[in-house]
């Protein structure tokens, strides 16, 4: 392909921008897959067992992904180019069994090894331990505990419910009828050769001191373990009773919960141990939602997604197209937004729980998850309604007023915001011992922080003190190299890829001292080819991995959009930088118009949990040639047709 410069940039963008608009449904939404790891197959076929619904067919389809998976030392990890991960292997590793393989094969017996050399089945997480015990292959008696009482906390009392993120709290919950019931189905075989002593195969951990945050709350575990043995069985009873209650209230329209796999199998296996049979609604809905979660390969394999997409990929693809220069009236845009306005949330979800007097008015990742709109998504939301000039501004622009309230309304009392919850910051849910399989609170983060003040400045709200509060915030959270870390996105690039077209938006002159800061630490991490990237082990290595990695599509962009925001683009200072990133875009576009990224560059959970969004890889290029020949967007201006909502105010 051609070398850098407008002509070919002009070139990778059209055909880029003819691609995006093709994916486009007929109901105005886009939605890319949302790829993370083998668990989610591993444990729909352990779901399936459990339940006594597994299919040879299923079965089949699953196991031949989840073979495909597998690493050359027979391993699996839970991100593309990722070292071996425990927890990870022994799921996979149960679940080909399951499907029938020979745990004598080549392939299961490098996994049985691997698994035996790093601790065995009592080294992985309590959530593999608990999907073990359901079989017999662990004993409940050596998880730890966590009743159902836990539901009649009140909300001022620390480790409430709502004390945890939206969602631990739709799977802990379940998950306590679960702990509480202890179901063990008849193991189909046994597992042995996963133990490194055979003949001890649940030894007992040693506890930590009884001063440290551990040692205390593994105490505390001790003595729940003992309230199990002597509950009061009416209390009990009542709890039970209250936590499905709460789970079917959560169900969504779609059957799923939360929109998320996780709550969604405990949610069944819960109701399920409640009494609820595969025949009843709840039951039958919560199965159906797990079809539409169902990618099926060219090839015959099939795996499951953790959640989808689609309000996140619409409001990406409509900025991306209007800063590519489709015309703000495009009947493909029109349509998207008509999608996204029918997809406002009107009611009240958890998050009214702190915010009770709060309007209502946001969107949510998914397509049905009411009780849960996101922040992000909102502010997203925003921006791309605010790029298309619609037939009917005013319905827009009731939606957007909506949306900057609930939003405002939503601001923590640091200045920033979080995800999902406002002030969820407590340190002590993720201290549980049973809390070990990733984040479980929603503290604010500077790339959700950034996007809310970059949609406050677009609606005319720049100067409002509670946009200069999270400006400050975000001056406040710059890491001392001049990036800002990425909670919901790989990671320092992503994080400063965000902050820094907030910081511009909301008035800062792009020569300010933390803009230049950020500008050098960009600078400096541009990879010899040209591109960008970060592997995934900067959030547990940020010394050796912080803005290192193999070059992407979608983290080159981000980095473009920081740079073009920052004056570096050819109608500024013309950085060498920036001519080089564009480069790398135009040379490694694929024929159809997108770009190869097998990269996990999406983020659920820092380290824990990894997702590779497969709509990045074509929306943030877009986005980012687009600005880098259009210039980047003027705020209050990009659609001309809705009101600056601050100036009204």
């Amino acid at each position: 392909m051609g070398g850098t410069g407008p002509a070919s940039a002009q070139e990778a963008l059209s055909r880029a921008t003819t691609h995006l608009l093709s994916l486009q449904s007929s109901e105005g939404w886009w939605k890319g897959d949302l790829e993370t790891n083998v668990t989610m197959d591993a444990e729909d076929l352990l779901l399936r067992q459990f339940l006594g619904i597994r299919d040879e067919e299923l079965t089949k389809a699953t196991a031949e992904w989840i073979r495909s998976q597998q690493r050359d030392d027979g391993t699996w990890s839970t991100f593309y180019g990722g070292p071996a991960e425990l927890s990870t292997t022994v799921e996979a590793y149960v679940a080909l069994k399951l499907a029938g393989d020979d745990p004598g094969a080549p392939h299961m017996q490098a996994a049985a090894r691997h698994i035996r050399d790093s601790g065995g089945i009592a080294a992985t997480r309590v959530f593999t331990r608990i999907w073990l015990a359901l079989f017999g292959w662990w004993p409940w008696e050596r998880l730890p505990e966590m009743p159902p009482e836990i539901m009649f906390l009140p909300r001022w009392l620390p480790l409430n419910i709502y004390a945890f993120g939206c969602w631990a709290r739709q799977t802990i919950v379940p998950l306590t009828v679960v702990s509480a019931h202890r179901p063990v189905r008849p193991a189909p075989f046994a597992l042995t050769e996963l133990h490194t002593d055979p003949a001890n195969p649940f030894p007992q951990r040693p506890l930590a001191p009884p001063t440290s945050w551990d040692g205390i709350f593994e105490r505390l575990d001790k003595f729940l373990h003992a309230y199990h043995r002597r509950a009061v069985r009416p209390l009990r009873r009542v709890a039970l009773a209250q936590a499905a209650r709460w789970i079917v209230e959560r169900q969504e329209a779609d059957g799923c919960w939360g929109g998320i796999q996780p709550p969604a199998v405990y949610s069944l296996i819960a109701l399920h141990l409640q009494g609820y049979e595969l025949e009843h609604p709840v039951m039958q809905a919560g199965l159906a939602a797990f079809d539409r979660f169902t990618v099926h390969t060219e090839d015959g394999m099939r795996w499951l997604e953790a959640c989808q997409s689609p309000v996140w990929d619409t409001c990406l693809a409509t900025i991306a197209l209007v800063d590519a220069g489709v015309g703000a009236d495009h009947p493909a845009l029109v349509s998207a937004v008509d999608w996204m306005i029918g997809e406002e949330i009107t009611r009240r979800g958890d998050w009214s729980v702190r915010r009770p007097s709060l309007a209502p008015g946001g969107w949510a990742f998914e397509f049905e998850n009411d009780n849960y709109p996101d922040i992000d998504d909102t502010a997203e939301v925003v921006l791309a309604l605010r790029r298309v000039a619609h037939p009917d501004p005013g319905r827009v622009s009731g939606a957007v007023g909506r949306a900057v309230d609930w939003n405002l309304g939503m601001q923590s009392k640091n200045g920033a915001w979080g995800a999902f919850d406002v002030d969820n910051t407590s340190t002590l849910p993720n201290k549980l011992p049973f809390c070990d399989f990733g984040e479980v609170v929603d503290p604010p983060s500077a790339d959700v922080t950034a996007h809310v003040v970059e949609m406050l400045a677009e609606v005319g709200m720049a100067d409002d003190p509670r946009t200069r509060r999270g400006v400050q915030w975000l001056l406040r959270d710059q890491e001392e190299d001049g990036s800002w870390f990425g909670r919901w996105g790989t990671n320092y690039i992503y994080g400063t890829g965000s902050v820094l077209p907030a910081l511009v938006a909301a008035g800062l002159p792009d020569d300010h001292p933390a803009i230049r800061r950020a500008v050098r630490w960009l600078e400096d991490r541009q990879n010899a080819d040209g591109g960008w990237g970060e592997d995934m082990r900067s959030y547990e290595d940020p010394k050796n991995w912080a803005g290192r990695g193999d070059s992407t599509a979608s983290q080159t962009a981000w980095a473009l959009m920081a740079l073009l925001a920052a004056g570096e683009g050819p109608q500024g200072r013309a950085n060498p930088a920036v001519e080089r990133g564009v480069d790398w875009l135009v040379r490694t576009q694929l024929p159809e118009g997108t770009w190869d990224e097998p990269q996990f560059t999406g983020t659920g959970f820092p380290w824990d949990f990894s997702i590779n969004y497969h709509l990045y890889r074509l929306v943030f290029p877009v986005t980012a040639l687009g600005r880098y020949l259009n210039g980047t967007p003027g705020i209050g201006t990009l659609a001309g047709s809705l009101p600056r909502i601050g100036a009204a105010r």
